[in-house]
């Protein structure tokens, strides 16, 4: 049997979007521990260049225009001299798909993982960009309906690339995320561990749609009837805006916020939680969602469709930015824990999402583009 050559472009680490390299890092494993009888599956990124750095710095406005630049001219000058050096590319980030106007579209590959970047093309009036930006955001769509696949994490993100007309359903692939084994694992070896104080958990970055906003604001009215209340917020940095209502809540003392978190321990942080919120008001998967449930842990996440998608009914749901409904439902989980979905139920969803199953059905795909 030939053994295809498989190049999967990630971002550019220098991005720092964790997610996105963790997508890109569990397929590479998955493709090299199960299917290396059919795939050579190998990164494929150009060094980041610093354009601007030595005339503006790093931050701000240079830090942007560096991204842009390694994004529209770095990486598809690049994606051509690498364009006859495999079978099949595989995109690991939609928002990159300028690139796949470098390489051959008959043989790549994109996993969309939302429609976040096509925001202002779908729908202009609710996210007005100036017309620069637009014509970027078109040329990236433009990319990406040109590949031969699009993948796709959830049901929702399908439905909604169907309701637009984006992409032709018969080249559209699901292929949810998976959840690491250091969460399966943890679960089982260690289902009770000692939680001290009640704790609040929230995974991911402090963008908007995050809705930061609700979770210092859940945080300050269930101190009110929990005085011992602690938030763990792993993976974010607050901005200005944020730092100053953490102020004006009173709530400084109770948060603890962190980066660079392992798997490992970021597995000890969901069991020792006595809730994980998911305030989110639009996500593409809604990752801590299916690796808190993994953990054994009670999720209480915003009711928007893809986060009932994965958290199914072993999650717990709330309104949207409703201040006053999270803090009742996060003090009912927190104050009778038997309110919460049965702990075994939540372990049994979690079981649904696996790397292994999420490397196997984008590599069936490529094989069937092969044959």
């Amino acid at each position: 049997m030939t053994v295809a050559r498989l190049a999967l472009l990630p971002d550019f680490a220098e991005e720092r979007w964790p997610s996105m390299d963790l997508v890109a890092e569990q397929l590479l494993l998955g493709l090299k521990s199960g299917h290396a009888d059919r795939f050579e599956a190998q990164f494929a990124r150009p060094p980041f260049v610093h354009f601007t750095t030595r005339l503006l710095g790093q931050r701000g406005p240079a830090k942007n225009v560096n991204r842009l630049l390694n994004r529209f001219v770095t990486y598809p000058r690049f994606a051509r001299k690498i364009s006859h050096d495999f079978d099949l590319f595989h995109l690991c980030d939609h928002s990159y798909s300028q690139v796949i106007h470098s390489l051959p579209a008959n043989r790549t590959g994109v996993f969309c993982h939302d429609l976040d970047t096509f925001g202002c093309l779908l729908d202009p009036g609710a996210n007005p960009r100036p017309r620069w930006f637009r014509a970027m955001a078109r040329r990236i769509l433009r990319g990406m309906q040109k590949a031969a696949i699009v993948f796709h994490s959830t049901l929702t993100v399908r439905s909604q690339i169907e309701k637009y007309g984006l992409i032709d359903p018969l080249r559209l692939v699901h292929a949810p995320l998976g959840v690491s084994q250091e969460f399966f694992d943890s679960a089982a070896t260690d289902p009770s561990p000692n939680i001290g104080n009640p704790t609040l958990l929230h995974v991911g970055s402090c963008i908007p749609r995050k809705r930061i906003d609700v979770l210092i604001d859940v945080l300050a009215a269930v101190r009110q009837r929990i005085p011992e209340i602690r938030l763990i917020q792993i993976g974010g940095e607050f901005t200005a805006e944020q730092r100053q209502q953490i102020t004006t809540r009173g709530v400084e003392k109770l948060i603890t916020q962190s980066r660079g978190v392992s798997r490992s321990d970021l597995t000890r942080f969901y069991r020792a939680a006595s809730l994980v919120l998911v305030t989110s008001e639009a996500e593409g998967f809604g990752l801590p969602v299916a690796e808190a449930l993994a953990s054994g842990a009670v999720v209480l996440a915003s009711d928007i469709p893809v986060l009932r998608e994965v958290g199914g009914e072993a999650a717990v749901y709330a309104p949207v930015g409703d201040v006053r409904v999270w803090t009742a439902k996060a003090l009912d989980l927190l104050q009778n824990p038997i309110s919460a979905p049965d702990r075994t139920a939540r372990l049994n969803w979690g079981e649904r999402y696996s790397w292994q199953a999420h490397s196997a059905v984008i590599a069936r795909a490529y094989a069937r583009l092969l044959s």
